[in-house]
């Protein structure tokens, strides 16, 4: 099974709405993905929301997809702070993780992905090298929130395609 988790807490972002375009090509290529946001979610200490999050979304799965937005040149700390409050052990080790960038920037969070990149390879999780930022993406969206452009939809499938077979 696969998670795609958007990892921030903020109503409405982009990331989450690039979070769930994913979501929709991985069904399309018959894949059976659930989804994991932080809205809502009260990540500060380990609590009965958070357990129920792990035992339905996190353990279960084998492949994590992280759409993670820039925050100040990395990734959200109610992300890392939900990471920090699992039995990680259960969650984490001995999985695999594809990681998407997104910023209204250049870079599509380069750093943010090398960042998290290090924090999931101690937690013993094997990244995809394929990570893919997507830059601009305000301006990438169109009025329902989806991609529309050709390339940028070509480089997500590719990308999802290589950590299928992964």
């Amino acid at each position: 099974m696969y998670t795609v988790i958007s990892a921030t807490n903020r109503v409405g972002s982009n990331t989450i709405k690039i979070a769930l375009q994913y979501l929709q090509l991985l069904k399309e290529k018959g894949i059976e993905a659930k989804f994991l946001t932080l809205e809502g979610l009260d990540i500060n200490e380990r609590n009965e929301g958070l357990v129920k999050v792990e035992n339905d979304l996190l353990i279960p799965a084998e492949k994590f997809v992280i759409i993670t937005p820039e925050y100040n040149g990395s990734f959200p700390g109610v992300f890392k702070a939900m990471m920090d409050n699992n039995d990680i052990e259960k969650v984490w080790w001995k999985k695999k993780a594809l990681l998407v960038g997104v910023s209204t920037g250049r870079a599509g969070n380069l750093r943010g992905m090398e960042d998290l990149t290090g924090v999931l390879h101690y937690l013993k999780v094997v990244v995809h090298p394929n990570k893919l930022p997507i830059s601009i993406v305000n301006k990438l969206l169109n009025k329902d929130g989806f991609v529309e452009d050709k390339a940028t939809l070509r480089a997500i499938n590719e990308q999802l395609d290589d950590f299928i077979r992964f």
